[in-house]
């Protein structure tokens, strides 16, 4: 299945490349703006692959209680977020290059700056579902651990990015990563509807008993806030 989607991207990644050199010497548009639409199955499979925070976004949302829309919006965030920060990396490439990429594709002091963060939002729950009786507005919070987990930058979107960019047609890039990113939020869309839908059944199936759903929904709370504390020492520590 793996080495399925990287052919399947490679294959597109070829193609856009070609599209991209066509333009760069021809001008033609149109033959550039059919190819578009490959952009969201280009985002979605890419998405589907390892990383892109699918485990953080899952994880997040099974441990709060935020519904559906709130799900699906804390999805879009991370999304936008996600690619968004690889467009502002290739745009400001010879300031940034020195100080935030290591790797090709990799953004090492945004990975550690997010995984940080998604540490404090990880302690954050922890404490709060130890805390019975706390009234605490947290409707913001799933904004922003979209943001935070959307910090580390598509790989494939800079590559995508920076390489319209050295064929003199950055706006080529740009309208292609805007359909990747509405494929990897596809993708990312499902993760989150599912985990919140999971939740949901599970809290459904036991309503009848008030007290045991309150000790279970503290209880995945704290799980997922663990999760996250552990998921960013994991990554930190290995960077």
């Amino acid at each position: 299945m793996f080495q399925s989607l990287v052919q399947f991207q490679r294959e597109i990644y070829l193609a856009l490349a070609e599209q991209i050199k066509l333009l760069s010497t021809n001008g033609d548009w149109a033959a550039f703006l059919a190819f578009l639409p490959m952009g969201v199955m280009f985002g979605a499979a890419h998405a589907l692959t390892p990383g892109h925070s699918k485990a953080i976004l899952a994880t997040y949302l099974t441990g709060s209680t935020d519904g559906v829309g709130r799900g699906l919006a804390v999805s879009l965030i991370l999304s936008f977020t996600h690619v968004t920060m690889a467009i502002v990396i290739a745009v400001l490439a010879l300031p940034l290059v020195s100080f935030a990429l290591g790797t090709v594709g990799r953004a090492p002091l945004l990975e550690d700056v997010s995984r940080g963060l998604l540490g404090f939002i990880g302690l954050w729950m922890l404490w709060r579902s130890f805390r019975r009786n706390a009234h605490i507005d947290h409707s913001h919070e799933g904004k922003v651990v979209g943001v935070m987990a959307g910090l580390v930058p598509c790989p494939l979107t800079l590559f995508v990015m920076t390489f319209a960019i050295s064929r003199g047609v950055p706006e080529a890039g740009l309208a292609f990563a805007a359909t990747m990113m509405l494929g990897v939020a596809a993708t990312l869309s499902v993760v989150a509807v599912a985990a919140v839908l999971g939740r949901q059944q599970l809290l459904r199936m036991l309503q009848a008993r008030p007290r045991l759903v309150a000790a279970i929904t503290r209880s995945i709370e704290a799980i997922a806030g663990f999760v996250l504390v552990a998921i960013a020492l994991h990554e930190i520590l290995l960077t």
